[in-house]
């Protein structure tokens, strides 16, 4: 994977694919047997906008609380990405951010 590729106009939403049946098997994997709508989401761990896959080892369950939660990462996932469009910062260093400590990336990002 490269940063041209995933720079590409388009690219996570081409390779978006993950079925219900692999969901539900990363829920069981977790030991979540049943939860509320909105409560989780299945997300990449390395977003496919970093360049992760659909590869159910990469795949979570993520809290939407308590925050910062899903909703949280999806602004880190943006803010990597469009670092990494710019030219700011290269693809494996934001790999390695965003599977490592995602959470000292938001903190950063709220004292900007």
């Amino acid at each position: 994977m490269t940063a041209r590729q995933v720079c590409t106009r388009g690219y996570a939403g081409g390779v978006r694919h993950v079925p219900d049946s692999i969901k539900r098997a990363v829920y069981a994997r977790y030991g979540i047997g049943s939860h509320s709508p909105g409560q989780y989401e299945v997300d990449h761990l390395v977003s496919l906008e970093l360049g992760g896959s659909n590869a159910i080892k990469n795949l979570w369950p993520e809290a939407a609380e308590p925050r910062p939660g899903f909703h949280e990462k999806d602004k880190v996932e943006n803010y990597l990405h469009a670092r990494i469009c710019h030219g700011q910062m290269r693809l494996r260093v934001a790999q390695r951010l965003i599977a490592t400590n995602w959470l000292s990336v938001y903190a950063n990002l709220l004292l900007r």
